[in-house]
């Protein structure tokens, strides 16, 4: 088992990854990598770095410095200058030399999805229309089908499948309800069936248990591990529940200050003492 899970596919790679506004540098030098299949999780106290590092990979922010590689293709690359090439390039000064930025709905459709903090659905919205509506992603269509209304079957099959994700995620008996009006836990699973819409290879997921009672936690930690299989995805995970992260993530990674301090399994990283100090606030562990 360990020799296939070694010669699994990357599918994501941070190398060198730095994200810096004015004099603070929220991602320092943050290298990781995600194979095909797995499900990781990010993680680290509050103001870590850890969903600055989901913006550059998603596309919402240019990273300073470094490369961020999906399926073997460089999405983002910076080529640092002024203060950030003096003082935390260091030794990877003129390693970048492309200003490589590609947009969020590019890196969607390159197969990359993700969720937020804060939901995001449209509240007066159905819950079917939110999720149709990223449907439209992929649709097969051109400006003259459209205009002139000839789009009747990518229609039907757009509408067809947001049943079926929405039946596959036990929603389909909310369909025509306002998204803002459903139960906090629904919501959050809504906003990930609107991310699978966008039919990627990659999820992300930022906090998703967030507010979430603990009998809705634990469903969370099937729901993620079911879709991971029935979708054939990768999962990336920003998430402070452990209970969730440790159950489920094959490999963890945690950054404080937006280092790299830890990485590995489950067990590992919680009993790594630069873990339990970043999380306790000790200057050093006995």
């Amino acid at each position: 088992m360990s020799g296939q899970k070694e010669a699994r596919e990357t599918v994501l790679r941070l190398e060198d990854l730095t994200m810096q506004f004015g004099g603070v540098v929220a991602v320092n030098n943050l290298s990781m990598e995600v194979k095909k299949g797995e499900i990781v999780a990010l993680i680290g106290p509050n103001g870590a770095g850890k969903t600055t590092a989901f913006n550059c990979i998603t596309g919402v922010y240019q990273p300073t410095n470094g490369r961020i590689e999906f399926q073997g293709q460089t999405l983002m690359e910076g080529c640092p200058t002024g203060r950030v090439a003096k003082s935390y390039a260091g030794e990877n000064a003129g390693k970048y030399t492309k200003n490589i930025h590609h947009s969020p709905d590019e890196i969607c459709r390159a197969g990359i999805a993700r969720t937020f903090q804060n939901i995001r659905l449209f509240p007066g919205q159905s819950a079917f229309d939110n999720v149709l509506v990223a449907k439209h992603m992929r649709a097969k269509q051109n400006p003259f089908t459209a205009t002139f209304g000839l789009n009747h079957k990518e229609e039907k099959r757009m509408r067809e499948e947001t049943w079926e994700l929405l039946r596959d995620q036990n929603l389909d008996g909310f369909a025509d309800y306002p998204a803002g009006s459903l139960p906090y836990g629904m919501q959050r699973r809504l906003e990930i069936a609107r991310a699978l819409a966008t039919d990627p290879t990659l999820l992300c997921l930022d906090e998703p248990a967030a507010g979430m009672n603990p009998q809705e936690t634990l469903e969370l930690s099937d729901f993620i591990c079911k879709i991971r299989d029935q979708y054939h995805l990768t999962v990336l995970l920003i998430e402070h529940h452990m209970n969730l992260v440790m159950g489920i993530s094959d490999r963890i990674y945690c950054i404080d200050f937006g280092r790299l301090i830890a990485e590995g399994t489950a067990d590992q990283v919680a009993n790594d003492p630069k873990v339990i100090s970043a999380y306790l606030g000790m200057q050093e562990v006995v």
